[in-house]
């Protein structure tokens, strides 16, 4: 039985009086790869920035609803404490410019003030380097700036950064989205291959790439949760006429 990590429950979400989330119900299953896909405009990204409290950020947004990690309410949490346990990659890999690969990948700590031993460092900077699939690229010149790697180099550089903090729920916001389609291929077989130590929620434009590397996928259309279920399942027989039409590429 698959357990549910993170529960959205009649969830809604604003930008001054517009309406940008209408009654969000989720669950989402740990240790998969859940996708969120529909066209712009459609509030994708509103919600995985509600998850892990960047909506904050916004001026005038609102919102409304529980959203419960491992039944406990992400919204009366402090919002660092949040975004610890439920780390973002985002479209455009955003490395520190003036930092080591070393330094970035612990950046996390420093940022939240955590000191660690020297030992505790080095093993975390190779463990989560192992995990993004960077280590043998990079271990010879972890004390080089990270703007020398290449594109998807820097995506999984930011990848690491993210697991360096162990969260829990991995958010992807289009991660792909700024990569050729090689460096794009590196980052979904990543993400297939991490879902053994985190959960993950990506946000995608791209259909055949939610059919390649996702379990489950969410279907959002004007701002509401219009289906929702097993990938395959969705791709090959979906329940409503809406999804159905954005698969085929009717809108989007």
């Amino acid at each position: 039985m698959e357990s549910k990590i993170l529960k959205i429950k009649d969830f809604n979400a604003y930008y001054d009086d517009a309406q940008v989330l209408k009654d969000i119900n989720l669950s989402i299953l740990k240790n998969n790869v859940t996708a969120i896909m529909g066209p712009s405009g459609c509030g994708k990204t509103t919600l995985i920035r509600a998850i892990n409290r960047m909506h904050d950020f916004t001026p005038n947004a609102r919102m409304e609803g529980e959203i419960l990690l491992n039944n406990e309410d992400l919204y009366q949490m402090e919002p660092i404490i949040v975004r610890r346990k439920i780390g973002m990659v985002f479209q455009r890999p955003n490395p520190f410019p003036t930092m080591s690969i070393f330094d970035n990948v612990i950046a996390g700590y420093k940022l939240n003030g955590i000191k660690l031993s020297k030992e505790d460092r080095n093993n975390i900077v190779e463990d989560s380097l192992r995990k993004s699939a960077m280590w043998d690229e990079v271990k010879d010149n972890l004390h080089k700036k990270g703007s020398f790697l290449s594109g998807g180099q820097q995506q999984r550089l930011c990848i690491a950064r993210a697991l360096a903090m162990k969260p829990e729920i991995l958010l992807l916001d289009e991660p792909t989205s700024a990569l050729d389609p090689k460096a794009t291929a590196h980052i979904e077989e990543l993400i297939s291959e991490l879902k053994d130590y985190v959960t993950m929620i990506l946000v995608t434009h791209n259909i055949a790439q939610a059919a390649r590397i996702s379990n489950y996928t969410v279907f959002l259309y004007l701002g509401e949760l219009v289906e929702y279920d097993k990938t395959n399942k969705m791709m090959t027989t979906p329940k409503d006429k809406r999804t159905e039409e954005y698969l085929t590429g009717k809108f989007g």
